[in-house]
């Protein structure tokens, strides 16, 4: 700038000073409110367009009154006295009014601040902090109702789901680049303790924070194995992929500098084609004479049997879904998902996609799964499936398990939303299993392999019998990371459905007490938590050791007696317990049963 200027912007703005010369420059902090009582209309007037608020630079055409208001307001401020600060106040009202009419004359149009970009700065820049909608409010100056509505029609969703999706990320770059603690994490991301993280992370990523850089430290594993030469040719080393992010579209580099926006002019020409097909199908299509009305296309299908009766076959059906009703093809034929591979393979659909962990579950292996029925199963790599690669594929039906990525998958095609987790619990395995049956119209399939369940289920009941006294209980502990996490009698995952609901094997009272799936506690509440006999999952994992060989685990009564029972563990795929699927649980049938009648032996 050259001689006279004003700034003006509101709370928060920042000003940067560079200068080479002599300057000299005044700052005037102000606060604007309401004289009492202020009207409600007004105040809501404010709250829309406050004029405090704008940010305008301007060199005033007139700038000696400005500057002699600002010389005397100086003047009479650091006199201090009570009449000095009311003449400051009646000085400042003069220079506003010289502020304002000097802008009017030049034509300035103030800059308007994005309400919604501030909040969006100041959750990314406070996101460790204890931050709440009021104290977000309370720092943009506006009410918590404003704010959240406007935040959800420009981002659709609200502040704290945002401060929470930010949280997460924050916490998966710490757990794949660091070896901190999942407290340490916590405390950094702005959690109070592991157990917070624990619950807020699986909502935003669908899994624990452990079993998440498990899976992640795997693909990245197979990846560098197996990269292709395209990529090889420039590196050194294994790079991030260069984004660009806004709310629903994420478009990716590949190879050679192609981007998923080119792979949209496959989709056009395949859109004309079909709209094409459609078109020319439509003009050679027998005339109907016979004066009845036509069934919907999308709906039903006519055609006639041996007997010359007509018989209609559905082509789409209706699904209800925690976000509305699905009109979904009636026999899709071409289905990816982002979970629940083993219990679509069960009602003999095989996708064409899945998630990458999908396709080294450890049922596969254990089960006898024909591996030759899986060879031609696309990996769509980790949470959200590649949008690129399930274009490709061109499916007739996508399930998703987690609620932020089906605004993409229905980008693709049309796509059920069934969460895996509800909340900080699963539902049943048996539940999950119907769920995926109705989506299909195989109730009917998934009914007789539950029946068939259940008999195996009761026989393995008759065996074991004996083994858990009567009065005595079971509590299940997973350790992991130097963590206790017990599982709860209802929503629990890891085995805890298979110990708790198939063979009703009685849970201590603060199993059936918890609120969610599981309670992560720290080592000494642990006996509060723990009944005669206790099931331990994840033993030979990293950090099991140091809970195990305490001396306060050693003093347990049911470890004094030999009434523990370890099983299972993460390992490099996991095992049979990770998943719910049927195959999973007729594997943990097997395991839990074995396990129980070798202690008894």
């Amino acid at each position: 700038m050259d001689r006279f200027h004003v700034l003006h912007g509101g709370k928060g703005m920042c000003l940067s000073v560079m200068t080479e010369d002599v300057l000299e420059y005044y700052i005037i902090l102000y606060k604007a409110t309401l004289a009492l009582p202020g009207r409600k209309e007004i105040a809501q007037l404010l709250e829309k367009g406050n004029p405090f608020q704008n940010q305008y630079a301007f060199a005033p055409h007139y700038p000696l009154p400005l500057y002699d208001k600002v010389k005397l307001l100086e003047q009479e401020w650091h006199k201090g006295s009570g009449l000095g600060k009311l003449h400051v106040k009646a000085l400042f009202h003069h220079f506003v009014f010289e502020l304002l009419h000097q802008l009017d004359r030049q034509g300035i149009q103030p800059l308007k601040p994005d309400l919604v970009a501030q909040a969006v700065t100041y959750i990314c820049e406070h996101f460790s902090r204890s931050i709440t909608l009021e104290s977000i409010a309370e720092e943009l100056e506006c009410s918590t109702g404003y704010l959240s509505r406007l935040f959800k029609s420009k981002m659709h969703t609200s502040p704290i789901h945002y401060l929470g999706q930010i949280r997460a990320n924050r916490a998966a770059e710490l757990l794949m680049q660091t070896d901190a603690t999942l407290q340490e994490i916590a405390e950094r991301v702005g959690y109070p303790d592991a157990h917070s993280l624990s619950r807020s992370f699986k909502k935003y990523k669908g899994l624990s924070p452990v079993r998440f850089k498990k899976e992640r430290q795997q693909h990245i594993q197979a990846q560098d194995q197996d990269m292709p030469q395209t990529k090889l040719k420039y590196a050194l080393q294994r790079t991030a992929f260069t984004r660009y992010t806004d709310i629903d579209y994420q478009y990716r580099y590949h190879a050679e500098g192609d981007l998923f926006m080119h792979g949209r002019g496959k989709i056009t020409a395949m859109m004309i084609m079909l709209c094409l097909s459609l078109m020319l199908g439509a003009c050679s299509a027998p005339t109907n004479t016979n004066g009845s009305s036509q069934t919907k296309a999308n709906h039903t299908a006519t055609s006639s049997n041996s007997d010359g009766q007509a018989a209609v076959q559905a082509q789409t059906r209706t699904v209800k879904t925690l976000k509305g009703d699905v009109e979904v093809p009636a026999n899709p034929k071409r289905v990816a998902s982002d979970q629940y591979m083993g219990h679509l393979l069960k009602l003999g659909i095989i996708p064409v996609g899945v998630r990458s962990f999908m396709l080294n579950e450890a049922w596969i292996d254990q089960s006898g799964y024909p591996k030759e029925k899986l060879a031609g199963i696309k990996d769509l790599g980790d949470f959200p499936m590649d949008l690129e690669e399930l274009t490709v594929l061109q499916p007739d039906l996508i399930i998703g398990s987690i609620e932020k990525n089906i605004d993409s998958y229905q980008k693709v095609g049309t796509t059920v939303f069934l969460p895996y987790w509800e909340g900080e619990s699963t539902a049943g395995p048996l539940d999950k299993f119907r769920r995926i049956s109705e989506i299909f119209g195989k109730q009917k399939e998934a009914e007789q392999w539950i029946a068939e369940y259940e008999k195996k289920v009761a026989k393995a009941r008759i065996k074991i019998d004996g083994i858990i006294k009567d009065g005595e209980t079971v509590s299940i502990v997973q350790v992991a990371n130097k963590s206790i996490y017990v599982l709860a009698a209802k929503g629990g995952n890891y085995g805890s459905p298979t110990i708790y609901q198939m063979l009703q094997l009685p849970p201590t009272k603060k199993a059936m007490n918890m609120k969610e799936g599981f309670e992560n506690i720290s080592l000494e509440v642990l006996p509060e938590y723990m009944g005669d006999h206790i099931f331990v999952y994840g033993s030979e994992d990293e950090g099991a050791n140091q809970i195990l060989h305490s001396e306060l685990w050693k003093g347990l009564p049911a470890v004094k007696k030999g009434q523990v029972y370890m099983y299972g563990s993460f390992s490099d795929k996991g095992d049979e317990f990770v998943m719910e699927d049927p195959y999973s649980l007729e594997l943990q049938l097997d395991t839990i049963v074995n396990l129980l009648l070798a202690h008894k032996r």
